[in-house]
């Protein structure tokens, strides 16, 4: 990999490299020698070594070589209920999940997302393992209660019957889906694996899949994922994000040279490494990053953010988040509206007096829905 495109390429084992650490000279010694200088890595850490291979991939970023997926999207896609916990404040479709630990909220939990049938998901299995659908609600109960007196923490997601056995795998490099395909399960399984005998299709996704599945990566910190999705009556509902997505499969499935995609992304990207942007802002003392919000009726709307006053008290306006719309590095000439979230990098103490008082969030109540039957007046 790589050759083919001008570059060279080495793989080396994550488990040989010892992580040096002095004042101001982070540095990587690899099978006891001093690793020789690399413009960029593309991290292929394993499940079972997650903790050492991240910090291999921190050590990297320390030393400015620039890393394809980053240590804190590789630790976020590892752990699923982290993965839609950070998933879920964002407009991306997820499947409705909830996770418990007490025997008491099981049953509540399973009615919340739609009773039986139900699936029950290890939060750190791979490939199938560990995910089990529960066909009735005595016996979800007691394949919870089972894994929980093991230690094993567990997910309880909605069954998405619509999509029974079949879900799709985009693959993405950067900001673009450079392949996908379709998996279907055979048989009474309903896990679409291929190492559960899955079969595979090529599928060109449609803009609404394929934008999820970049802003779900993106979201998650990585730039080369593997995005798996259910296809839903309301749409794509992303299931996992994959930090080391397999290339065999897809590229024999869809005939596409992925690899190279990839070398060429790494190539053009090779002077951006990665910035830990609040570890390097927050440096300078009384500045910080915030968020602030600008509500109905603030004496902000309608105002440009030049008119706001904000440059002039040392405030930046770094990225504007405008509905589902994220405007980066936003003009001084752009009209704020009611809504809008701007992410401002500056003095602490003028950001401190933009910021409203804190009102307690108002829940809305969950409206339960109907069923067919009760809709029918039956």
């Amino acid at each position: 990999m790589g050759a083919g495109h001008g570059h060279e390429a080495k793989v080396l084992n994550t488990l040989k490299f010892a992580i040096d650490l002095e004042k101001g000279e982070p540095d990587l010694y690899f099978r006891s020698k001093q690793l020789s200088s690399y413009d960029a890595v593309l991290p292929r850490i394993g499940a079972s070594i997650t903790y050492f291979g991240t910090a291999v991939v921190r050590q990297f970023e320390q030393m400015d070589v620039f890393p394809a997926n980053s240590s804190w999207g590789i630790t976020n896609s590892r752990d699923k209920l982290r993965s839609l916990q950070i998933l879920s404040r964002h407009h991306i479709g997820i499947p409705q999940t909830t996770f418990v630990r007490d025997r008491a909220d099981i049953l509540p939990a399973i009615e919340r997302v739609g009773g039986a049938p139900v699936v029950i998901k290890l939060i750190e299995g791979t490939q199938g393992v560990g995910v089990i659908l529960a066909d009735s609600v005595k016996i979800a109960e007691a394949i919870i209660e089972t894994l929980h007196s093991t230690r094993q923490n567990v997910l309880v997601q909605k069954f998405v019957k619509e999509s029974r056995g079949r879900d799709v795998r985009a693959f993405v490099v950067g900001d673009q889906v450079v392949a996908a395909m379709r998996r279907i399960a055979q048989g009474s399984e309903f896990r679409s694996n291929v190492h559960r005998g899955g079969l595979t299709e090529a599928v060109e996704l449609d803009e609404k899949y394929r934008e999820t599945a970049v802003r779900a990566a993106q979201i998650m910190g990585l730039r080369i994922a593997g995005v798996d999705m259910l296809e839903s009556d309301s749409g794509p509902q992303v299931m996992e994000v994959n930090s080391s997505p397999g290339l065999e499969g897809i590229e024999r499935c869809t005939k596409l040279d992925i690899a190279g995609a990839i070398v060429d992304y790494i190539a053009a990207q090779v002077d951006f490494p990665e910035i830990d942007i609040r570890q390097r802002l927050t440096v300078s003392r009384g500045y910080g990053v915030t968020e602030i919000h600008i509500p109905e009726g603030s004496e902000y709307c309608g105002k440009s953010i030049d008119e706001s006053g904000l440059p002039d008290h040392d405030i930046n306006v770094l990225t504007l988040y405008r509905g589902t719309s994220v405007i980066p590095n936003p003009r001084l000439k752009r009209v704020l509206e009611p809504g809008d979230r701007l992410l401002c990098f500056g003095k602490l103490d003028a950001m401190r007096g933009l910021i409203p008082e804190k009102i307690i969030k108002q829940r809305r109540p969950k409206v339960k829905k109907l069923s067919k039957a009760a809709l029918e007046g039956g």
